[in-house]
């Protein structure tokens, strides 16, 4: 039953009525009637269980029959019962009779393949289609004239639907359909269709092209949602069946002029309506004639557009196709249906071969869905556009390891907090209440971790996930967008922008606000914290952090290079010994310089006093930084040194005793450095008395006390190791110290609060990273660009939609120190030694480098000093400007402040790397397809925008992506989901980048953009199908979805009067 424990129940099936009865004689006590209902049946041989959903949102009815054998049979039965199955099984019937009739009227019809394309062990096979590597396998344009309408008067409004019959199945597939023009007999589709290079398509594959005219419009009743391959969409009242026409692609791909003329005829093949032409397209060629037509006509023929879907997130998707059709969840945030894999475009067009760059690309590329586009251009010829759309494998690669990387970090901070030694009492109880907060968050990490591993399917998070705790880790809809040119008369381009939801902590919420507002309320409470602890500054707090990191890196490298010393010394190798003691000097001095901090000093004398009964030799007085800076002097003498204890004693500390075992490390290196010089000196001797011809007694007890080098260096390597040691294990102690002050002070906050920053970062990381690996590849053969990078560094734009209104200014506020936190994030590029490309991250909190695989080609390509493994630097700035309806609301009767904060910080941030660009890089390091505009003058733009605060200005965000683009920048969209706003603004750009860039049409630039944003070519949804909503409702009216436009134009006089209508509602509700 739907709720509680099952009841027994007899239950009598009529029609589509299902009546429940408390014995088998009784009268029915309860009917459901199986109207718009599936039925979900478990396959394991033991369960016996049957559910009903409903569409309605009804609560789910549970059904247990008796044996295995009866829940078969009534799950086959309530199926058959269902409506919307009876009406499905009649439009497949008449599917068939339809198709029946073509294999019959057409001569090309074969019921049986020929003998030659049958196998020996008789299984058929197909011819497939010679295409360039990496393209896809088919594409054409589409274009129908003569339509014949149903009465004389009535303008058409058309679209054509493509379906495939796969040779081997016999069964009819719906692919995709192409946009609505409106109001014309002769329409050209600007639409057209691309089959990938996987796809299963050959010469014998017949398509099938079916042209509807579309009646009622305003009820958008143009909806083909994606099916499985047995079923038939229902028939719609508001479009009406025009005519359909067959060929096989063989025939198109022969045709001497790459193109069909096909008759469009009735259902029951007897009347013509049309002809419809079909045009192979190539992307490497110019599609002529028939441009003159089109600018004619181009204000005769109405464009119907549909704006996106809230299941679309974005504006240019692919056509739908139907190919293994079973998570409907993926179409709702993969913007259309597609789960075979599909081109990539890999490399700009004087980039590298497919076969050199692919396989690298596709490690972090999966699912690309392509979409093809023709628009004319101002000089009457036309240009094509292939729009491509893929997941990133990064989306749960980067939080993986990061994830991984914290819990290491983490345990090995509990373990120095362990090993701070005796503590007094009031230490070791603060002590103790740390470590156990940290042993909680620890198995968090590990938790999530372990379920991550666990995760299969989709390569990216959908919107509707954002609140599970298990994937808080991972970013909202992360995915390429990518837009390739190839224009008449101008250089192919590509154009590429990342997409992805904002980066925030959905599941813990923003009732306190995001990340900023939390990090300054917690920092002014720690400042005057009620806790018995020692304060320290975030500064101070980070220096620590980064002394322990640089003693776990730069430790075991000086032990190692000392070894190797102490082997070229027993190997009687000068060069080998100068090489060895020059890494292992500069290591040293790393070493040294690294402690070389009134930090460590007092964080010494703070643990000292917390030791139990300590007692001071000398007041406590804090030294000023000028005279540490004179407190080593190095003394180029081998005198003994002589070692002090690990840990301070009670009344033995001495405040200056720090200065004494920190120094011994420098006075160590220069004893080994003055024998390494003596015994090179007394080699170089003994080489020139060796020529004479009778060397004295006295030349050779020289030449024999120098002998053994081994010998002289081992003790004083040694030396050097004990003194690094003391000083590591003092140094480690101190900065524990201050660590464990730093979480006492802010128990629990303090730890949540990292979590919730490590989960922001996670996300902003793993689009970053996405973003760098794309740049990179697309612009190997740029050298400006190649030299940008390593002498300049990357500059990374977001684009931010989001409002300054209730939940999303929290977003904001995550997503604001999220970007910033990426400043300190590195890049390496590095030879791949496998097969695996993926990146390798290694570091620490406020330290992280990414490490970029490329295979041995492509690495050669690289300048010297990136091969070299430089360090690539990253300049991330994020530009906000709420464009929803809550931003009205905000701009009215909210605050703003935050946005303008935020981009009046980054537009500083901005203008310091334009002016490190300019002092680095000539100038024609700019991309060379676009105008020169003068990029000093666009900042001033820019800044006079943002010291404008209008209301809503978009400008921002147009200028901010301009600097990006002309700047070699990665470009970012993200609103809360990556969906609506953020395909709206996409498909803006791209269509302005159209006409600015590569000429298109100016009475083309609307129609473009409704193409691009056009529901009906994406293979859209219907809304009663959108998975997004979680229920499934019929018959929806669409207006909500015409983004926030009517709210956008309503006046601020009748948003007062609704609001205090609604106020008035409200009072009187609970009056």
């Amino acid at each position: 039953m739907s709720i509680g424990e099952p009841r027994e129940r007899w239950c009598r099936l009529k029609g589509n009525l299902l009546f429940l009865m408390k014995n088998k004689s009784s009268e029915a006590s309860e009917v459901v009637i199986l109207e718009r209902c599936w039925v979900v049946e478990f396959k394991s041989k033991t369960d016996v269980s049957i559910i009903l959903k409903f569409q309605s949102g009804e609560p789910d009815l549970y059904i247990e029959a008796a044996s295995k054998p009866d829940c078969e049979a009534w799950a086959v039965a309530l199926g058959e019962a269902n409506s919307e199955g009876l009406r499905n099984k009649i439009q497949q019937l008449r599917r068939l009779i339809m198709e029946i009739k073509e294999e019959r009227a057409s001569e090309e019809a074969h019921q049986f393949l020929p003998s030659s394309q049958v196998d020996s062990l008789g299984e058929p096979q197909f011819t497939s289609i010679q295409r360039i590597a990496n393209e896809p396998k088919l594409e054409f344009s589409l274009a129908c004239k003569g339509l014949v309408a149903a009465t004389r008067d009535r303008k058409l409004n058309t679209f054509i639907q493509v379906s495939v019959v796969h040779p081997a199945e016999h069964i009819l597939t719906r692919y995709s359909s192409t946009e609505i023009v409106e109001g014309t007999r002769d329409p050209l589709f600007l639409t057209g269709v691309t089959f990938p290079p996987e796809y299963p398509i050959y010469e014998e594959t017949k398509i099938k092209l079916t042209v509807y005219d579309v009646k009622d419009k305003s009820q958008d009743t143009v909806r083909t949602s994606v099916l499985p391959d047995h079923k038939e969409p229902r028939a719609d009242v508001g479009r009406s069946f025009l005519g359909c026409a067959t060929f096989r692609v063989g025939d198109l791909v022969k045709s001497k002029e790459q193109q069909l003329t096909l008759t469009l005829r009735t259902s029951d093949g007897g009347k013509t309506v049309g002809t419809i032409e079909v045009n192979l397209v190539k992307m490497g060629e110019f599609e002529d004639g028939e441009m003159d037509h089109i600018t004619t006509d181009a204000q005769d023929q109405k464009f119907l557009c549909f704006l996106p879907l809230k299941s679309c997130s974005c504006g240019f998707l692919s056509a739908t196709c139907a190919h293994n059709t079973e998570n409907l969840e993926r179409m709702t945030d993969r913007r259309a249906k597609e789960e075979c894999a599909l081109v990539r475009e890999c490399t700009a067009p004087e980039g590298l071969s497919g076969k050199d760059n692919l396989p690298s690309l596709n490690a972090v590329l999966k699912n690309p869905i392509c979409k093809l586009y023709r628009f004319p251009t101002s000089d009457n010829k036309w240009m094509r556009i292939r729009e491509q759309m893929a997941e990133t494998t990064l989306s749960f690669h980067v939080p993986k390891e990061l994830i991984n990387l914290h819990i290491k970090e983490d345990m090995r901070r509990n373990q120095e907090l362990k090993d701070l030694g005796e503590l007094a009492p009031h230490w070791d109880n603060m002590r103790k209440s740390v470590i156990a907060h940290c042993d909680q968050m620890l198995s968090m990490y590990q938790d999530t971790l372990a379920e991550l591993g666990k995760h299969t399917g989709s390569s990216f998070k959908s919107s509707c996930s954002k609140g599970e705790k298990t994937l808080e880790f991972i970013p909202i809809n992360l995915h390429l967008q990518r837009m390739h040119v190839h224009s008449p008369r101008l250089k192919d381009a590509l154009y590429d922008v990342i997409t992805v939801g904002a980066p925030a902590a959905h599941f813990q919420g923003f009732k306190n606000g995001g990340l900023r507002k939390l990090l300054s309320k917690f920092e002014a409470e720690r400042r005057n914290t009620g806790y018995q602890c020692i304060y320290y500054s975030p500064e101070n707090t980070a220096k620590a952090k980064e002394v322990l990191s640089n003693i776990n890196h730069l430790q075991p490298l000086i032990s190692s290079h000392a070894d190797l010393l102490l082997n070229s010394a027993s190997q009687h190798s000068p060069d080998s010994l100068k090489n060895s003691l020059k890494m292992l000097s500069e290591k040293t001095e790393l070493f040294v310089h690294a402690f070389k901090d009134q930090l460590v000093r007092s964080a010494l004398l703070a643990l000292y006093t917390a030791r139990p009964g300590c007692v001071l030799k000398k007041p406590a007085v804090p030294r000023s930084s000028a005279e540490e800076s004179d407190d080593l002097k190095h003394q180029d003498h081998s005198s003994q040194i002589k070692r002090q204890d690990s840990i301070p004693h009670h009344s033995e500390y001495d405040e200056e005793e720090w200065d004494r075992v920190w120094a011994n490390v420098g006075k160590s290196l220069n004893c080994v450095i003055a024998m390494v010089d003596r015994l090179l000196e007394k080699d170089n001797s003994s080489k020139t008395k060796e020529g004479e011809s009778d060397p004295s007694a006295a030349d050779c007890k020289v030449l024999h006390a120098g002998g053994d080098w081994y010998e002289q260096l081992y003790p004083l390597v040694i030396t050097l190791k004990d003194c690094m040691g003391e000083v590591v294990t003092r140094a480690k102690q101190s900065m524990a110290f201050v660590l464990l002050q730093e979480l006492a002070c802010g128990l629990p906050q303090c730890l949540m609060l990292t979590l919730r920053r490590d989960i922001v970062f996670s996300q902003a990381l793993a689009g970053l990273v996405c973003g760098f690996i794309i740049k990179l590849h697309t612009s190997l053969h740029d050298q400006g660009f190649l030299q940008q990078l390593h002498t300049v560094g990357l500059l990374v734009q977001y684009e931010g939609l989001l409002s300054t209104y209730s939940e999303e200014a929290g977003m904001l506020e995550d997503m604001a120190v999220g970007i910033s936190d990426l400043q300190k994030v590195m890049f390496k590029v590095i030879e791949a030694k496998s097969e695996d490309f993926l990146p390798i991250i290694t570091g620490r909190r406020e330290h992280y480098v990414i490490e970029v695989q490329l295979p041995a080609k492509m690495f050669e390509l690289l300048p010297q000093e990136i091969k070299e493994g430089k360090l690539l630097r990253m300049y991330p700035v994020l530009f906000n400007v709420g464009i929803n309806e809550q931003q009205t609301l905000a701009e009215r009767f909210g605050d703003t402040t935050l946005q303008e904060n935020i981009n009046q910080e980054n537009l500083e941030l901005l203008k310091e790397y334009y002016n490190l660009f300019t002092e680095k890089m000539p100038p024609d390091c700019l991309p060379h397809f676009q105008e020169q505009n003068d990029l000093k003058g666009l900042l001033e733009n820019l800044h006079q925008n943002i010291q404008a605060k209008r209301r809503k200005n978009v400008e921002i965000m147009w200028l901010a992506a301009t600097i990006c683009r002309k700047l070699n920048g990665v470009r970012f969209t993200c609103c809360k989901s990556a969906k609506d706003r953020t395909s709206m603004s996409v498909t803006l750009e791209q269509c302005s980048i159209l006409r600015d860039e590569h000429q298109l049409h100016k009475d083309f630039f609307i129609r473009a953009l409704d193409c691009m944003r056009s529901r009906q070519t994406q293979g859209a949804l219907n809304e009663s199908d959108d998975p997004e909503t979680g229920c499934l409702t019929d018959n929806k009216p669409t207006s909500r979805h015409f983004y926030p436009v009517a709210l956008l134009l309503v006046s601020s006089h009748l948003l007062v009067v609704w609001l205090i209508l609604s106020l008035a509602l409200l009072l009187a509700k609970y009056q």
